[in-house]
């Protein structure tokens, strides 16, 4: 065991995990979070892969954090002219652990009281502007003028991550992928021919459109919960996002899927807000990972886009190799090389994966009969589909607390 301090900046659903791993090997942890209050109740909701899951499970985590979660046991695809091109089973793991779809706000909630069950100490109102080091310890400097030091700072600050850029001035900027993103909930839709539990992927003629169901007795009845991908070629900045209502996000989205057959439209029209839209990047590769005490996790380190459907159990499994690598050696320098050199290869194929099926949501009018010629084809075939299951089985069988 260690009496060692760690800081962690960002207190999300990375910061808080990585608190919680860091105190199962003895750490004192404190999570720095540049906003000045909670996340309650606040963004969509997200679904943690069975990888995800596991990790979670190996610090004790998945059923005091996933008792809100709605199990996600089937996919589908289909197309926007209405056509069900393949539907197949996400079955529990050989381990008995379950894809699982949760309110962002749920999970954020859980994993916060969890952590400060452990022992975490969370002050929030502290914006990271600045870090310094006598090779020993480390020094956070706050935009309020406070500091903090530790002898280790993770950096779990999301993809505008100050952290990355004090670790590496030249560190690339995130990629935008060519997507705008948007969700909801809608209350009183019946769809009496959709299997709730069931992830649809709906590619349409305009905008990729997904919708989950909830089964009945996860405290969510009769709710359809969906986002949207508009597309749209020129990167929009935040500014000009937060511009655009609620209400005009609903006219947008209702116009781009009027062409189409499935149940967005009713989804969306049934929705009691709409969620302002955020702009997808991912990271093709982040160089420099560390350097001298300070350290990058989750969505600073490796965005994937949302087509990956990795982002939070990349973040969950960065945080118990860490703590594991930590464990294992007493350098501290040592420890990050190590767990860079455990999770560098798997989450940039992650990555990289996210990347390709985020491109068939955008092919543009001429793309798009191509990609429809193709899905069609490639979902008409058995063997094909069970290819597609065993080529995704290293992301699914990956266990973190055995790197």
């Amino acid at each position: 065991m260690t009496n060692k301090r760690a800081l962690v900046i960002g207190g999300g659903i990375a910061g808080s995990v990585t608190a919680i791993a860091l105190r199962r090997v003895g750490f004192d942890v404190v999570v720095h979070e540049a906003y000045d209050r909670t996340a309650d109740g606040v963004g969509s909701y997200l679904t943690l892969a069975v990888n995800g899951v596991r990790a979670l499970r190996g610090l004790g985590l998945d059923a005091p954090v996933l008792r809100a979660g709605v199990p996600t046991t089937r996919m589908a695809i289909e197309l926007g002219s209405g056509r069900h091109l393949a539907e197949w089973a996400d079955p529990p793991s050989s381990d008995g652990i379950e894809t699982t779809t949760i309110l962002r706000s749920d999970l954020y909630t859980d994993l916060r009281d969890e952590a400060v069950r452990a022992g975490v100490a969370v002050r929030y109102g502290h914006r990271l502007v600045d870090v310094s080091s006598d090779g020993r310890t480390v020094t956070a400097v706050f935009a309020d003028g406070s500091t903090d030091t530790g002898d280790l700072l993770i950096g779990a600050d999301g993809l505008r991550s100050r952290v990355r850029t004090l670790i590496d001035p030249a560190a690339p900027a995130a990629s935008y992928i060519g997507l705008l993103n948007t969700a909801g909930f809608a209350h009183g839709v019946r769809l009496p021919d959709k299997r709730p539990g069931t992830l649809y992927l709906s590619f349409g003629k305009r905008c990729f459109f997904g919708y989950l169901p909830v089964p009945d007795g996860f405290g969510h009845d009769g709710e359809v919960w969906w986002f949207a991908n508009p597309p749209r070629r020129t990167e929009p900045s935040r500014a000009e996002l937060a511009n655009v209502s609620p209400e005009q996000w609903r006219t947008r989205l209702i116009e781009l899927f009027s062409v189409d057959s499935g149940p967005a439209v009713e989804l969306i029209e049934a929705s009691t807000g709409i969620l302002a839209g955020w702009a997808t990047y991912d990271f093709p590769s982040v160089p420099v990972w560390h350097r001298d005490r300070m350290v990058i996790i989750g969505d600073a380190a490796h965005a994937a886009s949302p087509s990956s459907g990795q982002g939070a159990s990349m973040a969950v499994e960065d945080a118990v190799v860490l703590a594991g690598c930590l464990e294992r050696h007493a350098e501290v320098p040592v420890a990050f090389a190590a767990y860079e050199a455990a999770r560098r290869e798997r989450v940039e194929r992650v990555v990289a994966a996210g990347r390709r099926n985020g491109s068939q949501k955008v092919p543009g009018p001429l793309g798009r009969v191509a990609r429809d010629v193709m899905l069609r084809a490639f979902f008409s075939a058995p063997v094909q589909r069970r290819r597609r299951a065993d080529d995704l089985a290293w992301v699914r069988e990956y266990d973190a607390a055995s790197v």
